[in-house]
């Protein structure tokens, strides 16, 4: 595709996506697959996302042929930067036998794709692809019945290259255009039609470079910071006085007076919107927004001071929660049958730390409301506009833009509420950025989490009991304008999102898996890997240690007491690609001339989602070298080799940039991030005071991918994240000699623990 057309894509796409729709179903020359429309499915009770009653007028659209030779492909879910555009673009070109740059994908418009919820959970190919992949073979299937008869040949004798159909044996060939020349032809989404045999792939399982970087490349219309629109003002917002904080009487409540005379004599000045807690200003130009937002003067209440969270143990304890029981399997061991390891584990809370601060453009008018945003949730983002707005959902267009990214929720959808209010009092198109303080205080964080763990060895090796609970205080983040305003309840709410991945994998006798469901404590969402993140770093820290306990290898330990077959395979694959050496210790806190302490850590993990017992995304393990500065307590990560089973890899080059992107991330979150509060919220408000892994630091990586092409395709977004903190946490062990088990893993954490050690 050309760099014109890339553009022109893109600003169909950002301008234009209800009347996209409406063209196709009354355009000639077109095949579309349909499906009536529907109300979208509810979640799970305790699991995040939300539905309403709403059913659109139109029909959904999944496929659509033209008879200019390009198709168009339609799915609910965005793409975040992990490259489901390129993945599901190379899904629908396979099925179709056409070149994947004749292929458009339309991701997440509210008004041109199905609603198939949330961009969570690594799902988009693992689940969302499916009715795509269906339909997409629907239309092919169709296409080639058409052919034969028109060819008068047999279908089952016609290939089927770059969107023509051949019979060998006359040679007579005809193009889909040909097919559909003055038609318009729908068809309803059939649920068993058969699709290609893995063995006739050409497309899928072969690399292919990202469809939208050249458009970012040439400065395409991409990004939602870019849109502007006819009468567009600027709007700023100026928060609440308890930062990252949404629950509570005080939230919504707190205003006592804007003094509007303290912004009278800024230029451009439009207007001072103030509803219950929320406060914005809309001005002619962005710096005239930016000033009266700093110069208005407004009163708050006090409010009460938030527990302290810098170590969240105590307040998450302190806090009410329901326990859960998960599992309750196998007899307890007796009272004496074997060593028995008392853990706890704690995680801090973190940011998503999303670079851009999240902006969204909002335009009220006579037929309701448009919104140009960066959401991952745009059904979900339409139907809190609606309860905001009091408009029905028929009359909100949510236009889905790239923006900054993010593994869970950052400011996105609150933008487009705050660009809703303000477009709504001035009756103009509204677009608000956010600054970087408030993106850093106010975006939902990823929650803290407490785990405890028992586990019991016999004397011979056996893992004979664990007992483990997992304490997650998140919730579903409202979107901020809505408890600002006191359009939804400020109350605590509790969602059941501990217990991913809660089960370890290893083969216990006996088993007492439990998660403790706890309301948040401060604005806490999902970020990467969820609790399965810090459930997987107790189970393999837990596993590493007992290996110790046993005298064994860390490897050979993990196998004895793998039952999963694949996951036994790919931990081999990876140790041997790291060059494991069984039974060789690093340092154990003896440091060399160079006063540097080495280890080597091991972990494995399965990412297991939704709400349990769930099912599992990839497969992936670990194993990293590292070095201590013993005078320092600086850690330098040397190498991490990193293996993923993902099942089919629709784009192995995707796979392998998401996994290089979890090893980044997941080093940053381990060695560095932590969010720091006082007693009124959030107190990290800026790049200072949340350091992140910068490029120097990164470690060669080398990846590992299974070939498992005729196997099912299986998220790859996050389960590589998983391993990450064990692996590195078992190579400080063999490093200094000591376990350290509340991340991050900064230098003071280190030298605490080796002058313990040696004290």
């Amino acid at each position: 595709m050309t760099a014109t057309n890339l553009q022109s894509s893109a600003q169909a796409d950002a301008e234009t996506p209800r009347t996209l729709r409406l063209a196709l179903l009354q355009a000639t020359g077109v095949l579309l697959v349909t499906r009536a429309p529907q109300a979208a499915p509810r979640p799970a009770p305790g699991q995040p996302g939300a539905a309403s009653d709403y059913v659109p007028a139109l029909p959904d659209i999944f496929i659509a042929v033209r008879d200019s030779g390009e198709v168009l492909a339609f799915n609910g879910h965005v793409d975040l930067g992990t490259g489901i555009r390129t993945a599901l673009a190379q899904i629908v070109a396979e099925e179709l036998d056409v070149p994947l740059e004749r292929v458009r994908m339309v991701l997440g418009h509210t008004e041109a794709t199905p609603n198939q919820g949330p961009t969570i959970a690594s799902a988009s190919i693992q689940i969302s692809a499916l009715p795509l992949r269906r339909a997409a073979a629907q239309a092919r299937a169709w296409l080639r019945a058409r052919a034969a008869q028109r060819l008068g040949v047999e279908a089952g004798g016609l290939e089927a290259e770059d969107g023509v159909f051949r019979d060998p044996g006359t040679q007579a060939s005809i193009g889909y255009g040909a097919l559909l020349a003055g038609e318009h032809l729908e068809l309803p989404l059939a649920e068993d039609i058969p699709t290609k045999p893995v063995e006739s792939y050409r497309i899928v399982g072969r690399a292919a470079g990202r469809v939208d970087i050249p458009g970012k490349v040439r400065g395409a219309l991409t990004f939602v910071h870019d849109v502007r629109v006819p009468g567009m003002l600027h709007g700023r917002v100026v928060r609440p006085p308890y930062a990252g904080r949404d629950s509570g009487d005080f939230v919504g409540n707190s205003l006592l007076e804007v003094d509007r005379d303290s912004v009278r004599d800024v230029p451009g000045l439009v207007d001072v919107v103030v509803q219950g807690d929320f406060v914005g200003l809309v001005a002619e130009r962005e710096e005239y927004a930016v000033q009266a937002a700093r110069r208005l003067r407004v009163r708050w209440k006090p409010v009460p001071p938030l527990p302290a969270l810098d170590d969240p143990e105590p307040a998450l304890r302190a806090n009410p929660a329901t326990r859960r029981e998960l599992l309750s399997d196998g007899e307890p061991p007796a009272s004496g049958a074997g060593t028995v390891l008392q853990r706890r584990f704690v995680w801090p809370y973190q940011m998503h730390g999303s670079i851009g601060p999240s902006c969204a453009v909002a335009d009220w008018h006579d037929d309701g409301l448009t919104v140009w945003s960066g959401t991952q949730n745009p059904h979900v983002l339409r139907i809190d506009l609606a309860r905001l707005c009091g408009l029905g959902e028929d009359r909100i267009e949510v236009v889905r833009m790239e923006a900054a990214g993010c593994y869970g929720r950052n400011c996105a959808d609150d933008v487009c509420a705050d660009a809703a209010l303000l477009s709504r009092a001035v009756g103009r198109p509204v677009r608000v950025q956010l600054s970087r303080e408030q993106e850093h205080l106010w975006e939902p964080k990823g929650a803290a989490q407490l785990m405890d763990v028992s586990a019991t060895l016999g004397p011979d090796g056996a893992l004979l009991g664990y007992d483990f609970t997992s304490r997650y205080p998140s919730n579903d983040a409202p979107t901020l304008a809505l408890v600002l305003t006191g359009a939804v309840p400020n109350a605590p709410r509790t969602l059941e999102m501990g217990d991913r991945t809660a089960v370890p994998p290893y083969a216990y006798g006996a088993r007492r898996i439990g998660c403790d469901d706890t309301p948040a404590i401060v604005r806490a969402s999902w970020l990467r890997g969820v609790s399965a993140l810090p459930n997987a770093f107790a189970h393999e820290c837990v596993i590493d240690e007992l290996a110790a306990e046993a005298g064994a290898d860390p490897v050979d330990f993990r196998l004895r007491h793998l039952p999963d077959v694949r996951a036994a395979a790919l931990l081999r694959a990876v140790a041997e690609a790291a060059g494991w050496q069984r039974g060789v210790a690093g340092s154990r806190g003896i440091a060399d001339a160079e006063g540097r302490l080495r280890g080597r850590g091991v972990a494995y993990a399965r990412y297991i989602h939704s709400r349990f017992p769930g099912f599992g995304a990839a497969w992936s393990a670990w194993v990293v070298d590292l070095a201590v500065d013993a005078g320092s307590g600086r850690i330098t990560i040397e190498k991490v080799v990193v293996g993923q089973d993902t099942g089919m890899m629709v784009n192995p080059d995707g796979v392998r940039h998401q996994i290089h992107g979890n090893v980044v991330q997941t080093l940053s979150r381990v060695l560095k991030e932590q969010v720091r509060f006082d007693a009124d919220g959030v107190a990290s408000r800026e790049w200072g005071s949340y350091p992140l892994l910068t490029f120097p630091e990164i470690p060669p990586i080398e990846v590992v991918l299974m070939p498992r092409q005729s196997e099912p395709p299986l998220g790859a977004g996050e389960s590589a994240s998983l391993p990450g903190a064990p692996a590195l946490a078992n190579a400080l062990f063999d490093a200094l000699g000591v376990r350290l088990r509340r991340p991050p893993f900064v230098p003071e954490t280190v030298l605490a623990a080796l002058a313990a050690m040696n004290s």
